[in-house]
């Protein structure tokens, strides 16, 4: 069964509810998408509005969010944070196809030099799972978890070949229901009028050329001056859409006619080598599960008491059983995973079937649905590190109440760049500002990255990747001393630094050691598993 558009879940939540339904996980997820839909910032009392809640529910929800590390407080604006992601990670991950298909996409965008995307059905409706852009002033690119109407694509009219009845009649409805496409916020409201039969023909047509061409193009159907070719990518097994590849520019680079001539015949050869790598992929091993997840929901409801909604997180954890070798799971397997019952388990997948997150097949097994995506993943599919950074920097400055500061080496190596800090109200302090560069061999946050990046070592950045940090002491400045610590991606590769900065009347050299070196290490930490759960399907840059 495929996910259902936004509109047809908050239908089916507000109404024809299961008796055995998790209401507090049904009201959570609402809080969740109504924060992804804003961008990923809502104040309570505009969370209050959007999902008719009871303030003191949305504060419960919120804190709860909150204690899993889904949402941070800021000011008084909740905040969707990167480990929200690991809700679609486990999506994409269960999926395989990101990670069997996105090295074959980002070539060609290389070898193009446009925009390539991924997609996959969701219901009458596409939803975008990989992003290659292209940076630009002008730049043509949607946020992975995205979903936009089938007829206002190019993938959608050759997802749209293997439609029923029922899906065409589903897509009828909801055209005669949402005259301005107002349930799918990542594309502009669309012109036609309900009803206009002749763009009910033109989508028809469409569809009947994609099937009998084998390949689809979108001229300007989103918005003036879009453009993009579409190719089905097939599944082995079945001969089935198991995913659409597009290339995606704008009208003064290409027309939709010159993207058939010029980009179509290397779209397709690259469509061919992604069937080639599915047809021949090894089946995947089951990665580790999820532990301890019952455990620390007891624990957590044991400390924070009726502020926290067991229930909710829960139901959610249920989600994060699926991933990657455990596509497909059986009632029993979800118990086993997440440490809850099978009685819990099994209202928790009921409620996530009934908002279109699960889906059951005869088989007696569960699978999840794009429509996971729809849960914090495209507001935060386009951070990048320094933004990640920035609420772990303020933590830090306000903890040490010294200024902290993340920076990146510039391309040849010699230089620092600052791209994010947080200073403190003191009145002798630490001023730089994002964007300033000093040379590398001179500050504790470059002989850090020089350390695990330079080809040959001196002594100096020998001890420093042994010790693991590096203590500069007034050679920059008299009386600055600093401390700091490699951030490294998924890969282990360091690929920023973050320090500290102390006069040196305040601190000794020891006290940088004993008192700094340990908070430092602690948010070094708390970056990279934000910066790995969200990289893990989408690129962070540096800077």
């Amino acid at each position: 069964m495929p996910a259902m558009t936004a509109v047809d879940a908050d239908a089916r939540a507000g109404a024809g509810t299961p008796v055995e339904a998790v209401g507090p996980l049904v009201r959570g997820v609402a809080v969740l998408r109504r924060l992804t839909e804003a961008g990923g910032t809502l104040s309570p009392s505009a969370l209050e509005r959007a999902t008719g809640l009871a303030r003191s529910t949305v504060d419960r929800i919120t804190g709860t969010l909150g204690r899993m590390g889904y949402v941070r407080l800021d000011g008084r604006d909740v905040v969707l944070t990167p480990r929200v992601m690991e809700l679609g990670n486990a999506y994409l991950a269960a999926l395989r196809l990101p990670a069997l298909l996105d090295a074959r996409a980002d070539t060609l965008a290389d070898e193009l030099d446009e925009s390539v995307s991924l997609a996959v059905a969701d219901l009458d409706g596409i939803r975008f799972i990989h992003q290659a852009t292209r940076r630009r002033a002008l730049s043509v690119s949607f946020r992975i978890g995205d979903l936009l109407p089938a007829e206002r694509t190019a993938p959608g009219a050759l997802f749209a070949t293997e439609w029923t009845e029922p899906d065409w009649t589903r897509w009828r409805d909801r055209r005669a229901g949402d005259t301005q496409d107002a349930s799918f916020p990542a594309v502009p409201p669309r012109a036609e009028a309900s009803g206009d039969s002749s763009f009910t023909d033109s989508f028809t047509e469409r569809v009947e050329r994609a099937r009998r061409d084998g390949w689809a193009v979108d001229d300007q159907l989103i918005e003036p001056g879009l453009v993009a070719v579409s190719v089905p990518v097939r599944d082995p097994g079945n001969g089935r859409v198991a995913c659409v590849a597009s290339v995606v520019s704008h009208t003064s680079r290409h027309s939709a006619t010159d993207l058939r001539t010029s980009l179509l015949p290397r779209l397709r050869t690259a469509v061919r080598a992604m069937e080639t790598d599915l047809r021949t992929a090894p089946a995947p091993e089951p990665g580790p599960a999820p532990a301890g997840l019952a455990a620390w929901t007891t624990a957590s409801k044991h400390e924070l008491g009726r502020d926290f909604v067991e229930s909710l997180a829960r139901g959610l954890t249920v989600l994060t059983a699926f991933g990657e070798g455990r596509s497909a799971l059986s009632l029993t397997e979800v118990a086993r995973a997440t440490g809850l019952s099978r009685a819990t388990a099994r209202r928790a997948l009921l409620t996530h079937e009934h908002l279109g997150l699960v889906a059951a097949h005869p088989d007696r097994t569960f699978t999840l649905t794009p429509r996971v995506l729809d849960l914090g993943f495209p507001p935060l599919s386009r951070t990048t590190l320094p933004r990640l950074a920035e609420p772990h920097l303020r933590a830090l400055a306000d903890a040490v109440r010294e200024p902290t500061a993340l920076a990146v080496l510039t391309n040849d190596g010699k230089e620092i760049q600052y791209t994010a800090g947080a200073g403190t109200s003191r009145v002798l302090t630490v001023q730089i500002t994002v964007g300033t560069r000093l040379p590398a061999t001179d500050t504790s946050l470059g002989r850090v990255l020089l350390a695990d990046t330079a080809a040959s070592l001196s002594p100096t950045l020998t001890e420093v990747r042994s010790q693991g940090y590096a203590l500069v002491d007034e050679e920059l400045e008299s009386g600055l001393r600093s401390i700091a610590v490699p951030v490294r991606d998924r890969t282990g590769r360091t690929v920023a630094a973050l320090n500290i900065s102390t006069h040196a009347a305040r601190r000794t050299l020891r006290d940088c050691v004993h008192d700094l070196l340990p908070a430092l290490h602690a948010t070094a930490d708390h970056i990279q598993q934000d910066l790995h759960t969200a990289s893990r399907f989408t690129h962070v840059p540096p800077s």
